[in-house]
């Protein structure tokens, strides 16, 4: 490996690209330490400490949002955005078009993301400036609307940058700023455990159990992440003019996940919102029972996490993948599944195996997302990486590597994957 990136710095225009690209992290992690003036932070830390959802927001930006930064909203409604438009190809038919008409269709489908990320920053800054007015120093309307507008601004800046360095840079920009941003707790989570050591709280036993369960979720993660089901294919022959095409034969690949971590975050987005309202009544009775049923610790609240996952992973997966239009597809160019016969048949097996492979991934994904609550439990030890932090870590990770090796091998280098 360490072979294989000399050969890859070797290279002018690669060189360039990363370099370009850990240019433009440092920019993002700068503007994450730039405060919104008129904000007292304490408060924002206290809340960030009472609620769960805004510690998730807090993991997402990389401590953006407890410095109340003009980047704490992160990415985040670029995100939604993206999801909002994935569900609206298949409800709406004239997005269904745009998603069929390859390159063109594309782009005007990513110009609507655009107008949907500054639209949805907007209206989340302004719930967001209004919810923490009592961290504003000054309240007003005034005061409201340029903290609303200031962290709309770098929502939008963020967006920039993250198209930027996928157009010059490597791997995908706004995935590497949410991976950047996570990353950047490593730090503070290593000094917390080695605080935790000296105080005599934890033990070098229990760090090193930590460690072990850490690389081993981790290879979990690759193996999940990487694994698919490959249903064979076969193209009949087909002679035009003095030419014979097809005969050849390929693969359906169904990846295990196929849903990626968009399960985790639609099901950790609604656990924690009654436990962040509720947290902002401490007196009241009810309130501080939603509290207690909604910690993240307790074993109702895990068995409820886990459930939603599954339930997000098969509802996900049934509205990105579509059995009926790839056996279309199949019957449309000669191919078919060998024992099967093209059309509805073809559908419903897919429609089979898409089911027992989601159920896999489904399991995996609770697994890692209550995983840690269990580690915190028997180890009592800070963590910094939930289930939705190491998904995108190992998924970035693996998605940037994967560029550099295709821009190594298309220079006849030798890569990472030998």
């Amino acid at each position: 490996m360490l072979s294989s990136l000399s050969s890859a710095w070797k290279l002018g225009d690669l060189r360039q690209k990363i370099l370009f690209t850990l240019a433009m992290l440092l920019v993002f992690r700068l503007g994450a330490h730039v405060p919104i003036p008129g904000i007292d932070t304490q408060v924002i830390t206290d809340l960030i400490n009472k609620g769960q959802l805004l510690g998730f927001f807090d993991i997402i930006s990389g401590g953006a949002f407890k410095k109340f930064s003009i980047f704490a909203m992160s990415i985040t409604p670029y995100i939604n955005a993206s999801i909002i438009m994935q569900l609206l190809t298949v409800v709406i038919p004239y997005f269904e078009r745009l998603a069929k008409e390859g390159e063109e269709g594309r782009k005007k489908m990513t110009e609507y993301v655009r107008y949907g990320t500054v639209i949805l920053g907007f209206i989340q800054a302004l719930g967001i400036s209004v919810g923490l007015r009592s961290a504003i120093i000054n309240p007003g309307w005034t005061s409201t609307l340029i903290i609303a507008l200031s962290l709309t601004a770098g929502t939008a800046f963020l967006m920039w940058l993250g198209e930027l360095i996928t157009e010059k840079g490597i791997g995908n920009g706004i995935s590497l700023i949410i991976f950047a941003g996570i990353v950047s707790r490593v730090p503070a989570g290593i000094v917390a455990i080695y605080e935790y050591l000296v105080a005599g709280t934890t033990n070098i036993f229990v760090i090193m159990l930590f460690a072990v369960i850490a690389l081993a979720v981790i290879a979990g993660i690759v193996a999940i992440q990487e694994g698919q089901r490959r249903i064979p294919v076969q193209y009949a022959k087909r002679v035009v003019g003095r030419r014979i095409y097809g005969g050849q034969s390929t693969h359906i690949p169904l990846r295990v996940n196929q849903a990626g971590v968009i399960p985790i975050i639609f099901a950790v987005s609604i656990m924690m919102f009654p436990g962040t309202i509720a947290s902002w009544f401490p007196t009241n009775k009810f309130a501080v029972w939603v509290s207690e049923f909604f910690n993240f610790r307790t074993v109702w609240y895990n068995i409820l996490y886990a459930l939603l996952i599954i339930f997000f992973t098969y509802f996900y997966t049934a509205i990105t993948f579509n059995p009926n239009d790839v056996a279309d597809n199949l019957k449309k160019y000669g191919g078919f599944i060998p024992g099967l016969r093209p059309g509805r048949p073809t559908a419903e097996y897919i429609t089979r195996v898409m089911n027992r492979v989601t159920l896999a991934g489904a399991l995996f994904l609770a697994a890692i997302a209550v995983l840690p609550s269990v580690t915190m439990s028997a180890t009592n030890l800070p963590l910094y990486f939930g289930g939705t932090s190491l998904l995108i870590v190992v998924g970035v990770a693996l998605d940037t590597m994967k560029q550099i090796e295709a821009n190594l091998l298309m220079r006849h280098y030798q890569g990472f994957l030998k």
